[in-house]
């Protein structure tokens, strides 16, 4: 019987291992920031603002429970929102200094996809 209970050990740890992170709360979104200081700066001007406050209908950033669905449909269509705008969010996402390379770089910081 005992030998039974010890075979579980390894399949409890695994399903544990499956359950995703419980979502951000905004005090713990907003207490990110990109490691790279030119990010941080463009972050807390243009995109901290909403991506922190869950009143704003954006993705809280950092939290993948969020983000999995939209960085689902692809990173192509994450940059072309950021870009064009996509429902409240203003064409630019407020930052009219951004270049692609920096919208994807925001973009993969507040998804949570630095890795």
């Amino acid at each position: 019987m005992r030998d039974r209970r010890l075979a579980l050990v390894p399949a409890l740890l695994a399903l544990g291992a499956c359950q995703s992170a419980p979502p951000l709360t905004p005090a713990q979104s907003a207490a990110r920031h990109p490691a790279d200081a030119r990010l941080a700066t463009l972050y807390d001007r243009s995109c901290r603002a909403c991506h922190t406050s869950a009143d704003s209908g954006a993705p809280l950033s950092g939290d993948r429970t969020q983000w999995d669905a939209r960085w689902a449909k692809g990173q192509a269509v994450l940059l072309q929102n950021a870009v064009a705008g996509y429902n409240r969010m203003p064409a630019g996402g407020q930052c009219a200094t951004c270049t692609a390379d920096d919208y994807a770089a925001l973009i993969r910081f507040m998804a949570d996809r630095t890795d």
